[in-house]
């Protein structure tokens, strides 16, 4: 999954479902006169142990999930790193409200384990990124994060949620026509058994 990112304000995505990306955009690189085969540096994994990932994800959704069921976005916004924080609890309200209204619940994120697709590594930048999904039934909820350092924790700075299938679902089995008996095959008689060579 590609995020791209803009130089200002709060992002929302489309991603063919419902998906929400609230962030405040991190800084941009100023063109340089280096020679365009020069190459950006690579994300590097991060030292962070699973229950900190945990924790890390779980508390984001679920603050996500509380302030969408109560229509109030101040302790998320408050919860942010302070790029995040430059957001309105009012434009986080306006950010998710599709979510809300579609009356999302993503309180199993406290029991589900999630399935990284992208493993926690430090951008470039020194955020923390980290995406992959809950598998739940009927729908898994996917989610992409970013965290920023602030005072030696890691702290919101992105979010990205959409909701899909849990599983591929297959077709339709094609309908009989009216009026056509099926055929049975006829089956084919055993082999002989051959002579013994001499």
């Amino acid at each position: 999954m590609t995020l791209r990112w803009v130089s200002a304000g709060l992002l929302v995505l489309i991603l063919g479902g419902v998906a929400t990306f609230a962030q405040q955009s991190s800084p941009q690189p100023h063109p340089s006169s280096s020679p365009p085969s020069a190459q950006q540096p690579a994300a590097k994994p991060a030292n962070i142990d699973r229950n900190g990932v945990l924790m890390l994800i779980r508390s984001t959704l679920l603050a996500l999930d509380q302030a969408n069921k109560t229509g109030n976005y101040t302790v998320l916004r408050d919860l942010g790193a302070p790029g995040f924080q430059a957001n309105t609890a009012a434009r986080l309200a306006e950010i998710f409200a599709k979510q809300r209204g579609d009356k999302l619940d993503l309180s199993g994120v406290a029991v589900i384990d999630p399935q990284l697709s992208l493993l926690p590594q430090i951008e470039p930048n020194g955020l923390l990124h980290m995406a992959g999904f809950f598998p739940s039934v009927p729908s898994q909820v996917n989610f992409e994060l970013l965290f920023a350092p602030v005072d030696g924790q890691w702290r919101v700075f992105g979010v990205s949620l959409s909701v899909g299938q849990s599983a591929p679902v297959a077709p339709a089995p094609p309908e009989a026509t009216p009026g056509k008996a099926v055929v049975s095959q006829k089956q084919a008689a055993p082999p002989k058994p051959g002579v013994p060579a001499k």
